[in-house]
Protein backbone atom coordinates (compact mmCIF):
# COMPACT_ATOMS: atom_id res chain seq x y z
CA UNK A 1 0.00 0.00 0.00
CA UNK A 2 1.39 3.39 -0.97
CA UNK A 3 1.99 5.64 2.02
CA UNK A 4 1.67 9.41 2.10
CA UNK A 5 4.84 11.34 1.37
CA UNK A 6 6.19 14.10 3.59
CA UNK A 7 8.05 17.09 2.22
CA UNK A 8 11.14 18.01 4.21
CA UNK A 9 12.65 21.37 3.29
CA UNK A 10 16.08 21.47 4.94
CA UNK A 11 17.62 24.88 5.63
CA UNK A 12 21.23 25.68 6.46
CA UNK A 13 21.57 28.13 9.37
CA UNK A 14 22.61 31.76 8.86
CA UNK A 15 26.16 33.04 8.96
CA UNK A 16 28.34 33.10 12.08
CA UNK A 17 31.62 34.89 12.76
CA UNK A 18 33.39 31.55 12.37
CA UNK A 19 31.82 31.09 8.93
CA UNK A 20 33.13 34.52 8.02
CA UNK A 21 36.62 33.63 9.28
CA UNK A 22 36.46 30.24 7.48
CA UNK A 23 36.75 28.36 10.79
CA UNK A 24 35.35 24.84 11.02
CA UNK A 25 32.58 24.80 13.60
CA UNK A 26 31.34 21.24 13.95
CA UNK A 27 29.68 20.85 17.36
CA UNK A 28 31.23 24.07 18.70
CA UNK A 29 28.24 26.25 19.57
CA UNK A 30 28.89 29.53 17.74
CA UNK A 31 25.96 31.99 17.54
CA UNK A 32 24.66 33.82 14.50
CA UNK A 33 26.13 37.21 13.66
CA UNK A 34 24.04 40.14 12.40
CA UNK A 35 24.43 38.97 8.80
CA UNK A 36 23.24 35.51 9.80
CA UNK A 37 20.12 36.89 11.47
CA UNK A 38 19.34 38.92 8.34
CA UNK A 39 19.86 35.81 6.21
CA UNK A 40 17.45 33.85 8.42
CA UNK A 41 14.80 36.55 8.05
CA UNK A 42 15.35 36.63 4.27
CA UNK A 43 14.96 32.86 4.10
CA UNK A 44 11.77 33.10 6.15
CA UNK A 45 10.33 35.64 3.70
CA UNK A 46 11.33 33.43 0.76
CA UNK A 47 9.60 30.45 2.35
CA UNK A 48 6.51 32.57 3.05
CA UNK A 49 6.39 33.51 -0.63
CA UNK A 50 6.70 29.84 -1.59
CA UNK A 51 3.99 28.93 0.88
CA UNK A 52 1.58 31.44 -0.60
CA UNK A 53 2.33 30.35 -4.15
CA UNK A 54 1.75 26.69 -3.25
CA UNK A 55 4.81 25.58 -5.18
CA UNK A 56 8.33 24.34 -4.49
CA UNK A 57 11.35 23.64 -6.72
CA UNK A 58 11.81 20.24 -8.30
CA UNK A 59 15.17 18.56 -8.94
CA UNK A 60 15.23 19.78 -12.54
CA UNK A 61 14.60 23.39 -11.51
CA UNK A 62 10.90 23.45 -12.39
CA UNK A 63 7.95 23.80 -10.03
CA UNK A 64 5.99 20.98 -8.45
CA UNK A 65 2.82 21.15 -6.36
CA UNK A 66 3.42 21.56 -2.66
CA UNK A 67 1.41 21.63 0.53
CA UNK A 68 0.12 25.14 1.22
CA UNK A 69 2.67 25.99 3.87
CA UNK A 70 4.56 24.08 6.53
CA UNK A 71 3.03 22.30 9.47
CA UNK A 72 6.06 22.38 11.72
CA UNK A 73 9.67 23.51 12.06
CA UNK A 74 12.36 21.43 13.76
CA UNK A 75 15.97 22.29 14.46
CA UNK A 76 19.38 21.14 15.53
CA UNK A 77 20.10 22.02 19.18
CA UNK A 78 23.09 24.23 18.30
CA UNK A 79 22.34 27.92 18.81
CA UNK A 80 23.11 29.03 15.24
CA UNK A 81 20.48 26.62 13.89
CA UNK A 82 17.95 27.09 16.69
CA UNK A 83 18.00 30.90 16.35
CA UNK A 84 17.68 30.60 12.56
CA UNK A 85 14.66 28.35 13.10
CA UNK A 86 13.07 30.78 15.56
CA UNK A 87 13.48 33.68 13.14
CA UNK A 88 11.99 31.67 10.27
CA UNK A 89 9.13 30.48 12.49
CA UNK A 90 8.34 34.09 13.32
CA UNK A 91 8.18 35.03 9.64
CA UNK A 92 5.88 32.08 8.89
CA UNK A 93 3.69 32.30 11.98
CA UNK A 94 4.71 28.81 13.12
CA UNK A 95 4.99 27.66 16.75
CA UNK A 96 8.36 27.62 18.47
CA UNK A 97 10.68 25.11 16.75
CA UNK A 98 11.12 21.64 18.20
CA UNK A 99 14.73 20.78 19.02
CA UNK A 100 15.95 17.39 17.80
CA UNK A 101 19.37 16.44 19.13
CA UNK A 102 20.16 14.03 16.28
CA UNK A 103 20.08 16.91 13.77
CA UNK A 104 23.22 18.46 15.27
CA UNK A 105 26.24 19.19 13.10
CA UNK A 106 28.84 16.59 12.20
CA UNK A 107 31.44 16.35 14.95
CA UNK A 108 34.79 17.47 13.53
CA UNK A 109 36.99 16.52 16.45
CA UNK A 110 40.48 18.05 16.44
CA UNK A 111 39.86 20.31 13.44
CA UNK A 112 37.08 22.31 15.10
CA UNK A 113 38.20 25.92 15.42
CA UNK A 114 40.78 25.65 12.64
CA UNK A 115 40.54 27.66 9.45
CA UNK A 116 40.32 25.71 6.19
CA UNK A 117 43.98 26.49 5.50
CA UNK A 118 45.07 25.43 9.00
CA UNK A 119 43.12 22.20 8.67
CA UNK A 120 44.91 21.40 5.42
CA UNK A 121 48.33 22.11 6.91
CA UNK A 122 47.79 20.11 10.10
CA UNK A 123 45.76 17.26 8.57
CA UNK A 124 46.55 16.99 4.84
CA UNK A 125 44.17 15.01 2.63
CA UNK A 126 44.02 11.41 3.75
CA UNK A 127 45.38 11.98 7.25
CA UNK A 128 42.95 10.72 9.92
CA UNK A 129 41.42 13.41 12.13
CA UNK A 130 40.93 12.31 15.75
CA UNK A 131 37.30 12.65 16.79
CA UNK A 132 35.96 13.25 13.27
CA UNK A 133 32.48 11.74 12.89
CA UNK A 134 32.22 9.62 9.75
CA UNK A 135 29.61 10.39 7.13
CA UNK A 136 28.02 7.00 7.82
CA UNK A 137 27.70 7.89 11.50
CA UNK A 138 25.96 11.12 10.49
CA UNK A 139 23.53 9.18 8.30
CA UNK A 140 22.91 6.64 11.05
CA UNK A 141 21.49 9.32 13.33
CA UNK A 142 20.04 11.87 10.88
CA UNK A 143 18.03 9.56 8.61
CA UNK A 144 16.08 7.93 11.50
CA UNK A 145 15.43 11.40 12.96
CA UNK A 146 14.00 12.63 9.64
CA UNK A 147 11.98 9.43 9.37
CA UNK A 148 10.40 10.04 12.78
CA UNK A 149 9.46 13.58 11.77
CA UNK A 150 7.95 12.30 8.51
CA UNK A 151 5.95 9.62 10.34
CA UNK A 152 4.53 12.28 12.66
CA UNK A 153 3.41 14.47 9.74
CA UNK A 154 2.42 12.17 6.84
CA UNK A 155 1.27 14.09 3.79
CA UNK A 156 2.44 17.42 5.24
CA UNK A 157 5.45 19.70 4.83
CA UNK A 158 8.04 20.27 7.56
CA UNK A 159 10.97 22.68 7.76
CA UNK A 160 14.24 21.34 9.14
CA UNK A 161 17.01 23.75 10.15
CA UNK A 162 20.47 22.26 10.54
CA UNK A 163 24.01 22.42 9.16
CA UNK A 164 26.17 22.30 6.06
CA UNK A 165 27.92 19.09 7.12
CA UNK A 166 24.59 17.32 7.61
CA UNK A 167 23.07 18.61 4.38
CA UNK A 168 26.23 17.82 2.42
CA UNK A 169 26.25 14.27 3.78
CA UNK A 170 22.62 13.75 2.74
CA UNK A 171 23.27 15.19 -0.75
CA UNK A 172 26.32 12.96 -1.26
CA UNK A 173 24.41 9.90 -0.07
CA UNK A 174 21.41 10.51 -2.33
CA UNK A 175 23.48 11.33 -5.44
CA UNK A 176 26.06 8.54 -4.99
CA UNK A 177 28.74 11.12 -4.34
CA UNK A 178 28.16 13.05 -7.57
CA UNK A 179 27.10 16.24 -5.79
CA UNK A 180 28.00 18.71 -4.49
CA UNK A 181 30.32 19.34 -7.44
CA UNK A 182 33.73 20.84 -6.52
CA UNK A 183 32.48 24.33 -7.38
CA UNK A 184 29.17 23.98 -5.48
CA UNK A 185 28.63 25.13 -1.91
CA UNK A 186 25.77 24.89 0.57
CA UNK A 187 25.26 28.55 1.36
CA UNK A 188 24.02 29.97 4.65
CA UNK A 189 20.23 30.26 4.51
CA UNK A 190 19.89 27.95 1.49
CA UNK A 191 16.83 25.66 1.26
CA UNK A 192 17.05 22.08 -0.05
CA UNK A 193 13.92 20.05 -0.80
CA UNK A 194 13.51 16.38 0.02
CA UNK A 195 10.65 13.89 0.14
CA UNK A 196 10.23 11.09 2.64
CA UNK A 197 8.34 8.40 0.72
CA UNK A 198 7.85 4.71 1.47
CA UNK A 199 10.39 4.80 4.27
CA UNK A 200 13.14 6.44 2.22
CA UNK A 201 14.53 9.93 1.72
CA UNK A 202 14.56 11.33 -1.82
CA UNK A 203 16.20 14.50 -3.12
CA UNK A 204 13.93 16.87 -5.03
CA UNK A 205 16.01 20.05 -5.28
CA UNK A 206 19.60 20.87 -4.30
CA UNK A 207 19.87 24.64 -3.80
CA UNK A 208 23.54 24.81 -4.76
CA UNK A 209 25.51 28.05 -4.98
CA UNK A 210 28.47 28.28 -7.36
CA UNK A 211 31.61 28.98 -5.36
CA UNK A 212 32.86 31.70 -7.68
CA UNK A 213 29.81 33.84 -6.96
CA UNK A 214 29.83 33.62 -3.17
CA UNK A 215 32.14 34.35 -0.29
CA UNK A 216 34.42 31.46 0.54
CA UNK A 217 32.86 30.93 3.98
CA UNK A 218 31.52 27.44 3.50
CA UNK A 219 33.10 24.18 4.57
CA UNK A 220 31.48 21.19 2.88
CA UNK A 221 32.65 18.65 5.47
Amino acid sequence: MHRLQTRLSIVRHGQTDWNLATRIQGRTDIPLNSTGRAQAAETGLLLLKRSRSGAAPSLDGGLTPSASGWEKIVSSPLDRAAETARIIAGELGLPRPEIIDDLTERHHGHIEGLTFAERQRQFPNGMPVPGLESRQQVLDRVLPALGRVAEEFPGDAVLVVCHGGVIGTLIRYLTDGVRPHPDEIIANGSVHDFLWRDGRLELEHFDATIRGFAENTHYSG
